[in-house]
This record gives C-alpha cells, structure tokens and sequence, in this order.
C-alpha cells in the first residue's frame, strides 16, 4: 500500500467514526466532495494544507492521517 492509499484509507475510517458523509466533511474542510472521494480511494495526492485542514475538520493531529494502521 502505497502513501496516497494509506491516506485515504485512514480519513475514510476517521470520517465514518464521526458518522460524516463525504459531503460533510468535504464542506468542513472546505474542499470539493469529488475531490475527497478521489483522496480517499487513494487517486488523489493531496498537498499539507489539504491534509492539515482535513485533520481540523476530523479533530485530529495531522499524524493521525498517514500512520500506518
């Protein structure tokens, strides 16, 4: 597995823990709901703005999103 999927796989699991849907936490983050859906099949390469504004959203440290499970 790849970082990218790592990535996603975690803010997936993270955001159904809060019982969001994409659409929430894409509207907290303030990001597009395709682009979150692609992050978490692991197509997208997100950037460390989008990353530490998606651990805001899902009250989490950053690290929270790209440890390993």
């Amino acid at each position: 597995m790849d970082a990218r999927e790592r990535v996603g796989r975690n803010v997936q699991a993270l955001r159904r823990q809060l019982g969001l849907s994409q659409e929430a936490l894409a509207d907290e983050a303030g990001i597009h709901q395709t682009y979150l859906s692609g992050l978490e099949n692991g197509r997208r390469n997100p950037s460390l703005m989008v990353l530490d504004r998606l651990a805001k959203a899902l009250k989490v440290d950053l690290d929270a999103l790209v440890r390993r499970a």
